[in-house]
């Protein structure tokens, strides 16, 4: 395999410069040598297109891959390069001569305006055409977003008409969604202006990634699991309190109608060449936060392994990857790589921005706590194998990663540098053999609460297992919801919990390995298309605001249709 070109002078080069410097390949020849048939593909122009629902009956029968999850420490506000390993990892595995997929997430505008930037990798393990991935890309999300809001539409619509069903306009769940960040429109009044305009009500908006749709095309399996999902999604009550559905609406075909499309993966490739499926919606602080099921589950037909992530920390995307979309998929990976950084271990030590960079042993080793949680609980919790991937910059002093392998040795886990950033594949070789290795190694499924359990019981499992809580703390009314969501027969399902994802707590500020703490839980949601629970801890809020300095500002396009300041 061939090096990349350009490394010469690397560190004056943006991620844009180094993805538009890529000697990009028809995307027919990347899905020829993945084994997918011309007829299987829809081209999106020349270097990017959707893989036709119809592979998987080709594929049936095939034998899975390995499945690879990568997740990663609570992070710093700026990430820890999770997707770039994830990324770096398949381009290595791939120079070990392994037939290797990738499967990611999309990214959804709200971060790329934002604080965090894209979700395409960065330096020379990049997922390409860059530009195109982290603006608007094949549509998804903004089909996505229409299917979600003609939802929306429908039943204040039904409401105006007459209200045949008796919707009570005081008690509707479902929200219009954007892909935008804006906390403006967090909670808004809507129908104002005399009966024309509808009924007025309170109301909101969600960001896409966080909404029902989007996670019913992320666990669909097919187009007919995708329709009878989506009538399954809960819109409000009845005046008397009973369910009211989409398919009560009769909507749940036309939203299928517009994700007929953007339920099929898409595919593009790395900078080196490996095949990616880039498929479904992010944010596992908010949402499960997993690429799509579909995506998976061909990945695994058509390689010997298959790198997938999950989103933020490992207690909320790793955990809901292996709690729901596992359970719901059949699916279970072979090792987990846990992405650290040694700022990240030192802001978890306690230090500030802006010290991270600095030597600093004592803050390091305070800042282990965090990893040490996480990695007790994907491998006690969990029962997988786990690889610790170090990724490096350069400058981290040699002493501090030699210190950190060690004390991650002595927990009986193998911690490697990684250079991917810098080196592509070929500085993630170390990490690639490890993590063969540790996949070899077949594991079973667990998990910290049982389907059986009481929804109560769920939410206090991963509280206190996962997170480390002393106890949870439920309000009156989120326990009259339990008690009414069992009532109903929902009770069975799997949990999500929305919480932040700088603190194993609900509180952004205890960092580190906090103990003795109270998860707060402010509310539920039933999200019965998907399949599960939404439990809102703490403050969070599912329509993300932007920062003092949104990136946006920094963003612009020239003349000749040059972008500029994407990362």
């Amino acid at each position: 395999m061939k090096d990349i070109k350009g490394k010469v002078n690397m560190q004056f080069k943006t991620d844009l410069e180094i993805a538009r410097e890529a000697d990009l390949r028809p995307i027919y020849e990347i899905a020829a040598e993945a084994g997918i048939e011309k007829d299987d593909l829809i081209p999106y122009g020349i270097n990017k297109a959707k893989v036709s629902l119809k592979i998987s009956e080709r594929l049936q029968g095939k034998k899975d891959g390995r499945l690879i999850l990568v997740t990663a420490l609570n992070p710093t506000p700026s990430g820890e390069g999770k997707t770039t390993i994830s990324i770096g990892l398949a381009d290595a595995i791939r120079r070990l001569d392994k037939k290797v997929f990738l499967a990611l997430r999309e990214p959804s505008l709200g971060p790329v305006f934002g604080i965090k930037g894209g979700a395409a990798g960065g330096g020379y393990a990049q997922v390409i055409p860059m530009e195109d991935i982290n603006l608007h890309f094949t549509g998804d999300i903004h089909a996505v977003t229409a299917a979600n809001n003609l939802l929306c539409a429908i039943v204040d619509n039904h409401i105006h008409q007459g209200n045949e069903l008796n919707i009570d306009p005081r008690n509707i769940s479902i929200k219009r969604c954007m892909d935008v960040n804006d906390r403006q429109l967090r909670m808004i009044t809507c129908g104002l202006g005399g009966p024309a305009n509808g009924t007025p009500r309170e109301d909101g908006f969600d960001i896409t990634a966080a909404s029902e749709v989007m996670a019913v095309l992320c666990l669909a399996k097919d187009l007919h699991d995708l329709k009878t999902r989506l009538g399954q999604i809960k819109i409000g009550y009845t005046a008397d309190g009973q369910p009211v559905l989409a398919s009560d609406l009769k909507v749940h075909g036309a939203m299928a109608v517009l994700l007929k499309d953007a339920i099929q993966p898409n595919l593009v490739q790395t900078l080196e060449g490996t095949p990616v499926f880039m498929h479904g919606g992010p944010f596992a602080n908010i949402a499960h936060g997993c690429n799509s099921v579909i995506a998976t589950k061909t990945a695994l037909k058509l390689a010997d392994y298959v790198v997938t992530e999950a989103g933020f920390g490992a207690d909320l995307g790793a955990e809901k990857f292996l709690d729901i979309k596992c359970r719901q998929a059949g699916i279970w990976p072979g090792a987990a790589v846990l992405v650290c950084t040694l700022r990240a271990l030192k802001y978890h030590g306690g230090l500030k921005k802006g010290e991270w960079d600095k030597p600093d042993k004592d803050a390091l080793i305070r800042g282990l706590a965090n990893l040490y949680k996480h990695i007790e609980n994907l491998t006690g919790i969990f029962g997988l194998n786990v690889v610790v991937a170090i990724n490096r910059f350069a400058s981290d002093p040699e002493d501090e990663i030699a210190l950190l392998k060690n004390l991650c040795a002595e927990k009986g886990v193998k911690a490697v540098p990684v250079e991917v950033w810098e080196k592509g594949g070929k500085g993630g070789i170390e990490l690639a053999e490890a993590v063969l290795q540790a996949a070899s190694i077949r594991t079973e499924p667990r998990h910290p609460y049982s389907l059986s359990d009481s929804i109560q019981e769920k939410i206090n499992a991963v509280a206190k297992k996962v997170y480390g809580a002393s106890e949870v703390h439920y309000s009156a009314d989120v326990l009259r919801h339990i008690e009414h969501l069992t009532e109903n027969g929902y009770d069975g399902l799997p949990i999500c919990i929305a919480k932040t994802q700088y603190s194993f707590s609900d509180d952004p500020e205890k960092i580190g390995r906090p103990e003795g703490f109270i998860l707060t839980v402010r509310q539920l949601k039933l999200s019965g298309g998907a399949g599960f629970v939404v439990v809102l801890a703490g403050k969070m809020m599912t329509m993300p605001g932007l920062p003092k300095t949104p990136a946006a500002e920094t963003i612009t396009i020239d003349d000749e249709g040059r972008i500029d300041g994407l990362f």
